[in-house]
């Protein structure tokens, strides 16, 4: 196995196109897992810690571009505010040390549909800024997942950035495990309310093939809260409301049985997890006092 270790971002598109099958090394939490247990054995392994712009985020008016290798603990502390959703993902992954190494860039790269940072992704509607030494592309995040620990990018591309639009409302996130850190989920589900533009926007962890939004029930809340002019009024959701939004989003899963959980399980947890983020974060639109759409 041989391992490179390019000095700066132009090293690195060079290197991945001399060997497209190169495995990128940013944070190792997936990586190195499973190299020490024989599971993967890649011809080069391409370090990409030694490049300073993938651990940099600015905003762009709007939007913020996080680099790829932006490690968790910064978007904690750091971007709570613009990214509320993928901060508190943040918090639940691994362990501090963990936290402080890892980043999106490794769970997009990985494409787990167990990552933690995928829903939150998708309940933003997150771009990924791919390059390759041919040039740059934006990837909706809708369009990266393409398999199981499969997504868009071509052999000779690696992940940059990924852009996400500042929350224009609340955002939440929740996942159950069998114990409350340093765990995989059994499945998990973010939301993202869109004041501006009134829509909703999920994503299901854990419990499909690939990271998933729960797009009927999206279909159907933006609905519900149109034709009750619930935006304007910010009145509570009706209990019926918030349970058929939860039964939606359960029926949007195609989970399976494994030794995490089963998918009768992970099914009826999507449904409750659906339920409380929709409840925590329209309680929280009701209590702010800026208008609710420009």
């Amino acid at each position: 196995m041989d391992f490179l270790r390019p000095t700066s971002w132009q090293e690195a598109l060079d290197a991945k196109a001399a060997h497209p099958t190169a495995v990128p090394l940013a944070g190792g939490t997936d990586v190195m897992v499973e190299i020490n247990f024989d599971h993967r054995r890649p011809t080069h392994l391409l370090d990409l810690g030694r490049i300073p712009e993938l651990a940099q985020w600015e905003a762009d008016g709007d939007t913020v571009r996080l680099g790829a290798s932006v490690p968790y603990t910064r978007i904690i502390g750091e971007l709570a505010a613009e990214l509320p959703a993928l901060a508190v993902a943040a918090r639940t992954v691994a362990s501090p040390q963990i936290r402080n190494r890892a980043g999106v860039g490794g769970n997009l790269g990985t494409a787990s549909p167990a990552g933690d940072a995928h829903p939150a992704l998708l309940a933003a509607g997150a771009e990924i800024e791919a390059e390759s030494v041919r040039g740059i592309r934006r990837i909706p995040v809708d369009a990266f997942y393409t398999g199981v620990k499969r997504n868009a990018l071509a052999p000779d591309e690696l992940i940059r950035a990924i852009r996400v639009d500042r929350a224009d409302g609340p955002q939440q996130y929740a996942k159950v495990g069998t114990r409350n850190a340093m765990v995989i989920a059994v499945c998990a589900f973010g939301i993202a309310l869109h004041p501006r533009t009134r829509t909703v926007r999920t994503g299901i962890g854990s419990a499909a093939p690939t990271p998933v939004r729960a797009r009927t029930a999206e279909e159907f809340l933006d609905a519900a809260l149109a034709e009750d002019g619930l935006w304007e009024s910010r009145r509570a959701l009706t209990p019926s409301v918030t349970a058929e939004f939860g039964r939606l989003a359960a029926a949007s899963c195609a989970p399976i049985d494994d030794v995490r959980g089963t998918a009768a399980y992970r099914r009826h947890a999507v449904g409750v997890l659906a339920r409380r983020t929709l409840t925590w974060s329209w309680e929280s639109y009701r209590k702010e006092r800026s208008a609710p759409c420009e």
